[in-house]
């Protein structure tokens, strides 16, 4: 994790601990949890993963609040040729601060998220030629992720969600980088 994301991460918890802290006065909380589906976009695969997973979180204010995901995919092709097939599947785990704007006298309103979050990408690639060439493989990297969205409250007790989210860079030995990115859109329910 470099300096940027070490300083975005404390500036981004500081600020919702003091917010939360004097919202706690005036505000009981709502605490919501849901599910979500979507699609899953590693920059250098072929194909675009069908994304699904789960979430919760906790409003401290109608504005602030923090939330928490677990996002998995399903095997999908990465690169396919005459003599090697490759397939990927992704699992995030992933922690914000979030905050919401209400459009006044409606029912939208925008959801922006900043957090950590650890992104792991298993590779399985197969030889079409010999069996002996075949393996598999894990990458993972942790660090800033976030997302902005659009929602809306089909009831007090309900909302869906509409989001794009961008995801920790995943970092190689030999210098590379692999970005990515995806969409969801959630349901969720509070208590």
């Amino acid at each position: 994790m470099n300096t940027l994301q070490k300083v975005l991460l404390a500036l981004s918890v500081g600020s919702l601990m003091s917010v939360s802290a004097q919202a706690a006065l005036n505000y009981a909380g709502q605490p919501y949890a849901g599910v979500k589906i979507g699609q899953y976009s590693p920059d250098e695969a072929e194909d675009d993963a069908v994304s699904y997973g789960v979430y919760g979180g906790y409003k401290f204010t109608p504005e602030f609040g923090i939330e928490a995901e677990y996002l998995t995919t399903s095997d999908t092709d990465a690169y396919e040729d005459r003599f090697e097939k490759s397939e990927y599947s992704a699992d995030v785990y992933g922690l914000y601060a979030t905050y919401d704007y209400a459009f006044p006298n409606t029912a939208l309103y925008v959801k922006g998220r900043l957090g950590v979050a650890k992104n792991e990408i298993e590779v399985e690639i197969t030889d079409k030629v010999s069996s002996v060439f075949n393996e598999s493989f894990s990458v993972s990297d942790s660090g800033v992720a976030g997302g902005l969205g659009l929602g809306y409250n089909i009831t007090p007790m309900a909302s869906i969600e509409a989001m794009y989210n961008f995801y920790p860079t995943i970092e190689f030995d030999d210098g590379e980088d692999l970005d990515s990115n995806g969409i969801t859109l959630g349901a969720h329910f509070k208590f």
